[in-house]
């Protein structure tokens, strides 16, 4: 009944406390022993590979990447709804139909389980629902997200457990420098570089950097495009309220030069359309059509700050906690007295409208101390 499973949750030490009518009755019942808790499942949980074949024809126009991230989440929606099957078995109820009730237990369990299982972020409690809401569906059955007894319990669980999200200590010039220092001069090195530098230099978040495109159109679902000038390159980037366009004057040397490393990249690895920064073979001697995935920004950022000494004081774990893929973002914003409005502003109308000729008569890059 609903109140022996709200005597067995309030015996537990969660912060997350679920009010529920005293006259309202769960389909929860909780078995007295855990004999039969294995039982085969009789309620349509399928295994993860069977949800993730339900979808598995894409649509004609997406592309190998939107393919690529639409089968990671069916596969983690499919995980999901595997997780909360056997949540339901081991407390002998079922999943189906969806019982708003029954998964507002769930997501409280999720935020303060039982046992040694480790509690979950709000994120992943929040992808989980998503994941059942998804489940369902597929089933010819709805889930309200918005239910009062769904809502009340993930209202309380972001009190209790939401914090508010970590920063990142941003790069300088100088820890740049040092990073860059230590990649090699092979096409992986010419690569990485020139991500590192382009990216501190535009102050681009990493899924802008990965995403870019030797010229416009060049793919579906572009996140934009670099146009390479005498002077600098010229980066259109697409942004959540539209278009702007982010100039990155040459540097200093050809050491610090962001615009030189990405010309010695292109040049060397012979691409001249596509996306600009892209997989490079097993052997290192060649690039490969695939772009890039956001994660190795991050990736790259945490594996040449520990090669390169920064925060030698600090430990290793801290030094990676510490530096990520906002690091670039944040370098920027405190290198140069406009960096904070150049990381937020967006040009308005279409590329290309009232460019002005002089763009680089400022030479951030220089001003950053590249």
């Amino acid at each position: 009944t609903s109140d022996n499973v709200d005597t067995r949750l309030s015996t537990h030490s969660r912060s997350v406390m679920i009010d529920r009518p005293a006259n309202r009755r769960s389909r929860l019942a909780v078995p007295d022993s855990g004999a039969g808790s294995l039982e085969p499942d009789h309620h349509g949980i399928e295994a993860p590979g069977t949800l993730a074949r339900a979808e598995a024809h894409p649509r004609p126009a997406e592309t190998a990447t939107s393919r690529t991230e639409a089968e990671n989440t069916r596969r983690a929606y499919a995980n999901d709804w595997a997780a909360f099957g056997r949540w339901c078995r081991l407390r002998g109820a079922s999943p189906l139909p969806p019982d708003p009730e029954l998964i507002g237990l769930y997501l409280a369990d999720c935020a303060a389980p039982r046992g040694a299982s480790a509690p979950l972020s709000v994120a992943s409690i929040e992808r989980r629902l998503s994941g059942l809401r998804w489940a369902y569906r597929h089933r010819g059955l709805a889930l309200a997200r918005d239910d009062g007894q769904i809502a009340d319990v993930l209202a309380a669980i972001r009190r209790a457990h939401d914090a508010p999200p970590e920063s990142k200590a941003p790069l300088s010039a100088q820890d740049l420098l040092a990073m860059v220092a230590t990649l090699p001069y092979d096409l992986r090195g010419l690569r990485d570089r020139a991500l590192l530098l382009l990216g501190f230099a535009a102050g681009t978040r990493r899924s802008q950097i990965v995403g870019l495109d030797c010229a416009s159109n060049d793919t579906n679902g572009q996140a934009g495009w670099i146009e390479v000038e005498p002077q600098g390159a010229l980066l259109v980037l697409k942004d959540k309220t539209g278009w702007r366009e982010v100039e990155v004057g040459r540097g200093s040397n050809d050491r610090s030069c962001p615009v030189r490393a990405l010309e010695s990249w292109l040049s060397y690895a012979k691409i001249d359309t596509g996306p600009v920064f892209r997989r490079v073979s097993r052997d290192g001697r060649r690039p490969l059509p695939a772009r890039l995935s956001d994660k190795h920004v991050a990736r790259l950022i945490k594996r040449t700050v520990l090669a390169s000494g920064i925060r030698s004081d600090l430990p290793e774990a801290e030094r990676l906690r510490l530096y990520s893929g906002d690091s670039l973002r944040g370098g920027l914003a405190g290198s140069t007295e406009d960096g904070a409005r150049r990381l937020g502003h967006a040009a308005t109308g279409m590329p290309g409208e009232g460019r002005s000729r002089d763009r680089y008569r400022v030479n951030r890059t220089k001003a950053s101390g590249l």
